[in-house]
């Protein structure tokens, strides 16, 4: 029961102190400032832009994460187990 509490705990914090970052690089921007200076009504596309190259990014680092998690779980544990962080 700890466990989930301390789960839940973190997820929250981690939605909390969310900040929107910018992640586009020179040619998308200079493409999506265009775009949007000859149509004003496409004010969407660099935001669709935006999250495209935020999940595109993400998805590495999701896979190293679980790659690091699944090759380590075991020596993690039993690390913690000796510090006395987490009972047999």
């Amino acid at each position: 029961m700890r466990k989930i509490a301390f789960y839940i705990v973190s997820i929250a914090l981690l939605l909390l102190f969310v900040e929107e970052a910018n992640a586009q690089c020179a040619m998308c921007k200079a493409v999506t400032e265009s775009s949007s200076q000859a149509d004003p009504n496409q004010l969407n596309t660099g935001a669709g832009i935006n999250k495209g190259i935020i999940y595109i990014m993400f998805i590495p680092y999701l896979l190293l994460g679980f790659l690091f998690w699944h090759f380590f779980k075991d020596r993690i544990k039993g690390f913690l187990l000796d510090m006395g962080v987490i009972g047999g």
